[in-house]
């Protein structure tokens, strides 16, 4: 009879030789994009949400532009945070909730600083953050990991959950909240957070390089012989070929 642990053993194993192939082909370590306070990042990330980069970057910059602090943000008319985020995705729901997070964060921690929850271990510092409304697994811990906490939290983005599901990294059905508890069990324990940073950027790279939502180049991905959906699609692939030719 099997371990009952041994399919977890295997795909820890899994995700290490995924990690190591990733990084070969993208370059660890990483150097961290930008270096933003923690309420900063908290309000980049809850920009970002569905949205490209290039987008909720401008929204970012429109409102530090605007506002000398963040506090004046919080003040300030809904429909003004509105009409600067306006490139976002559902900018109308946003505005309310970013003001509404930062509202959330005052009452709880006396003002607008996160500092301290560096001195918190990670799991009690995600769990403050979502705790409040509208932050979700992905905020907290890019909060915690992108900020200039540099904390050694794993984010999982749409890039991530894809490349982790087909390669079998987590189930079909997990979606992307869940799956931030399971890929982050599969990888050691004692990783900083760099190597937890590295983690996440080259499995989101690979997604937005090579594993595409539609039509992903699976002839020329570096992970073909460790994904099942990959050796799938490749195999499956002359099989549609000759059924064109021969309907």
């Amino acid at each position: 009879m099997p371990r009952p642990d041994l399919a977890g053993a295997d795909l820890a194993e899994k995700a290490l030789a995924i990690h190591r192939r990733l990084c070969g082909v993208y370059g660890c370590p990483i150097p961290y994009f930008h270096d933003l306070d923690p309420v900063s990042e908290l309000i980049s990330s809850l920009l970002s949400h569905r949205t490209r980069n290039a987008e909720s970057g401008r929204a970012f910059k429109a409102l530090r532009a605007r506002f000398n602090d963040w506090e004046s943000l919080v003040a300030a008319p809904t429909e003004k945070v509105q009409a600067l985020i306006a490139g976002v995705t559902w900018p109308e729901l946003k505005a309310p909730r970013i003001q509404a997070v930062l509202r959330a964060v005052q009452e709880r921690a006396g003002g607008l600083d996160l500092g301290f929850l560096r001195d918190m271990p990670v799991q009690a510092a995600r769990a403050w953050l979502e705790a409040i409304p509208g932050i979700g697994p992905k905020t907290s811990a890019a909060v915690l990991s992108f900020s200039t906490l540099r904390m050694p939290a794993l984010p999982v983005d749409s890039h991530h959950h894809r490349v982790a599901q087909r390669t079998g990294l987590v189930g079909p059905k997990v979606d992307v909240g869940p799956a931030h508890a399971i890929l982050r069990a599969q990888l050691p324990a004692d990783w900083d957070a760099q190597t937890l940073y590295d983690n996440h950027e080259i499995l989101m790279l690979h997604g937005q390089r090579c594993c595409f939502h539609r039509n992903p180049a699976c002839g020329r991905c570096a992970l073909l012989d460790l994904c099942p959906t990959g050796q799938a699609r490749t195999e499956a692939r002359p099989l549609r070929d000759t059924a064109a030719l021969h309907p």
